[in-house]
């Protein structure tokens, strides 16, 4: 499967590693993780603010699910969940870290049933959750989200 992986690039860092971490879980279980921060998909030079766009809008519409770290705050993030759920209809899981007392509102709060919010406390965590939801659309799916 393709999945686009979502995470802090700029702004809020703190959790970077943890979404790094995502990538490496979805490329180990045998996806290809689209994302910045995978090595994979580096630019060999920097890229405009409309190319990382156009670029990450692509690999949006190519993917079949999105993981998204969003621990802490982030426009770019949560505009890529919108485009995903909404324009796209993409099944996002988004992923917390339990340290962060309060995430968005506008992510917490959404009722659509194609987002799974969950919150992590490890690295160990982070990879049973995410083995979980992919097992279930590796099945097959109804695109809904998955509730843990």
């Amino acid at each position: 499967m393709i999945i686009y992986c979502a995470g802090p690039i700029s702004g809020d860092t703190t959790y970077q590693e943890n979404y790094k971490k995502i990538i490496k879980i979805v490329d180990l279980q045998g996806h290809s993780a689209l994302a910045e921060l995978n090595g994979k998909f580096k630019s060999s030079i920097p890229l405009s603010d409309k190319q990382i766009y156009t670029r990450d809008i692509k690999w949006i519409d190519g993917s079949q699910l999105m993981i998204a770290e969003i621990s802490g705050p982030s426009l770019g993030v949560g505009f890529e969940i919108a485009y995903a759920l909404f324009q796209k209809e993409i099944p996002v899981l988004a992923l917390a870290s339990i340290e962060v007392v309060k995430n968005s509102a506008m992510i917490t709060g959404c009722n659509s049933n194609l987002l799974t919010v969950v919150r992590y406390s490890s690295s160990d965590e982070i990879k049973k959750i995410i083995v979980k939801y992919l097992k279930v659309f590796e099945k097959g799916s109804d695109k809904k989200g998955i509730h843990f």
